[in-house]
């Protein structure tokens, strides 16, 4: 009997410790983590350095406010990151029932630009005079903003009406410290330093034979002076601003604004920037830039288990290193913050 009652009460010993841990189990998941912002903004700082260049961070939690900024108030070029207030645009054209998507553009020889993209591979040939070619204002804005076409861009420029109008929309939108300037066809020959002229008509031609004339030496202080320009610049602030109006405010009908983000979630450029070391998966919609001592990645990310979103542009400049190691500092910043808003929300 005196055996039993000791089983028992051993038993019974065993049980509350248990409930007891599991209790402090339960307490210890409550309680939040917290991580210093001074600590991360340290990190990122460390980080930065990789790069070669100066980073502009801005980074917002949609959902918290919460912010992670690094010379967000400086002026970057966007390079093709620029691409995104150019649709913006282009998309508020559309929700008026100025343009449609359907609507197909004739491209002419002048729309065939350099840099990247397919439009000029595929159909600047030799000889080519007129490409058999018209696309849908849906087909510009995918080459755009998915493989990043420069000719494609220009076309989508010249249809939201021009530089002016794309600011006067940013004026409108509240956004203060992002412009656009020039076409991408103008940005790349004022980066490499050859004088095509604004008024004169896009000449693939003479584009290529100006610059074929161009020294080593002179391109280099035209990429040095077009690192310094204000033209075709943003803060990392406005840009963050940007999207974050994009993806919580009726910038757009819901249409055009799902259209966009789509797009943006299916970009096939700058797959080791923003996205470089983030868990496999994870949703991100983006576009990126790069242009002589800059590389840029802005975008939205999705945080696992109903964590929200993060709004992130990461903005590099002035970096003589080459592209893989501006896109590692990219990729280690934007981990940084994923981690950070994960952990502090």
């Amino acid at each position: 009997m005196k055996k039993l009652i000791k089983i028992f009460a051993l038993v019974l010993l065993m049980m509350n410790a248990g409930m007891a841990l599991a209790q402090k189990s339960k307490t210890i998941k409550e309680v939040p983590v917290d991580l210093p912002k001074d600590r991360v903004i340290q990190e990122i700082t460390r980080l930065s350095a990789l790069s070669g260049g100066v980073v502009g961070l801005s980074a917002i939690h949609v959902e918290s406010g919460k912010r992670i900024t690094q010379n967000d108030q400086g002026h970057f070029p966007m390079a093709s990151s620029y691409k995104v207030p150019i649709a913006i645009e282009l998309l508020t054209k559309v929700d008026s029932g100025k343009l449609t998507l359907d609507q197909l553009i004739p491209i002419e020889i002048s729309d065939l630009h350099p840099g990247s993209g397919l439009m000029s591979e595929r159909f600047n040939w030799p000889g080519n005079t007129k490409p058999p070619l018209a696309l849908s204002i849906r087909s510009l804005l995918e080459l755009m903003l998915l493989i990043s076409d420069n000719s494609a861009t220009d076309v989508c420029l010249r249809l939201a009406g021009g530089a002016s109008a794309v600011n006067s929309c940013m004026k409108r939108l509240g956004i203060q410290g992002l412009r656009v300037d020039r076409p991408t066809s103008l940005l790349i020959a004022d980066w490499l330093g050859v004088p095509m002229g604004s008024s004169v008509t896009w000449s693939n031609p003479r584009f290529d034979s100006l610059s074929k004339k161009l020294l080593p030496e002179q391109t280099k202080v035209s990429s040095k002076k077009f690192d310094e320009d204000l033209k075709d610049t943003s803060t990392p602030a406005a840009m963050s601003e940007l999207l974050l109006k994009l993806y919580t405010q009726p910038i757009l009908k819901s249409e055009s604004k799902a259209l966009l983000l789509d797009i943006m979630r299916r970009c096939e450029t700058g797959l080791t920037r923003i996205k470089g070391v983030l868990p496999p998966a994870t949703e991100v919609m983006h576009k990126t830039g790069t242009i002589g001592m800059t590389t840029n990645d802005v975008g939205i990310i999705t945080l696992p288990n109903d964590g929200g979103h993060v709004v992130i542009s990461v903005f590099v400049k002035s970096s003589e290193k080459e592209v893989p190691e501006r896109e590692r500092a990219i990729a280690e910043v934007s981990r940084a913050v994923y981690d950070y808003f994960l952990l502090n929300r």
